[in-house]
């Protein structure tokens, strides 16, 4: 038996997880998916002051509340940010972290930093004075590779249940500690296998981190919870042997 933390990336809360948690507990292990602070049925705690470090500390209270030992912690896309904060606290209670088409930014680099500087000028501008990042329309027509295997029922369920995402958890750097390392895995979906090899090989800083990690192909789009929730269950099983 394995105890999964399953953390959602933005606007989803712990409902995302709903079938890959249901197989893995079917599979005989324990699982705790999370909401963080401010989405899903906690969008009404979405303040400017939650950040990427509340995040961190929902993920970090969890584990020691409940007195988790021996977690393999799950990260889907922008989750990859508190979960790797989380992890380089609390080392010792984290045996495994894996990367969902995610990983571990480098030290103080945020989310935001990530796009082009032109459309974190159409971000901001989008925004203004806001403090909520707004979901994505969910149009396969506009997002084919990230919204691929999703149909037309589950796309709907995403617009209606996704909430906005604090700003802060997308603005604010990730802050690392120089705690011990934890074993990392990746479970690549919109990007192909070769592609991340090479860019491991490359010494890309989205990657560097997971040199010798675990790697594991995915194809399908960006929420695989999804799209091959039984399928994500199996590899996050096997990853735990």
């Amino acid at each position: 038996m394995t105890t999964f933390v399953l953390v959602p990336g933005f606007w989803l809360g712990a409902w995302a997880w709903d079938e890959v948690a249901a197989s893995l507990r079917a599979a005989g292990h324990r699982v705790y998916p999370v909401t963080l602070t401010g989405v899903a049925e906690k969008a009404h705690l979405a303040t400017p002051e939650v950040d990427l470090e509340r995040h961190t500390q929902d993920i970090v209270q969890l584990i020691e509340s409940d007195d988790l030992r021996e977690v393999v912690l799950v990260a889907h896309s922008g989750g990859g940010m508190p979960v790797t904060q989380a992890a380089d606290r609390i080392p010792e209670r984290v045996a495994r972290v894996v990367y969902v088409d995610s990983g571990p930014l480098p030290d103080g680099v945020s989310q935001f930093d990530t796009h082009p500087p032109e459309e974190q000028e159409r971000l901001r501008a989008l925004l203004g004075d806001g403090h909520l990042l707004p979901p994505p329309p969910w149009d396969p027509l506009a997002d084919p590779v990230n919204l691929a295997g999703l149909d037309a029922a589950t796309l709907a369920t995403l617009r209606e249940r996704a909430t906005p995402h604090p700003l802060g958890a997308a603005t604010q750097p990730v802050q690392r500690t120089g705690g011990t390392g934890v074993p990392a895995a990746l479970i690549a979906c919109t990007i192909p296998l070769e592609q991340v090899e090479a860019m491991l090989a490359q010494g890309h800083p989205f990657f560097a981190e997971l040199r010798g990690a675990q790697i594991r192909a995915l194809p399908t789009g960006h929420w695989p919870m999804f799209s091959e929730p039984k399928q994500l269950a199996e590899i996050l099983d096997e990853l735990t042997v």
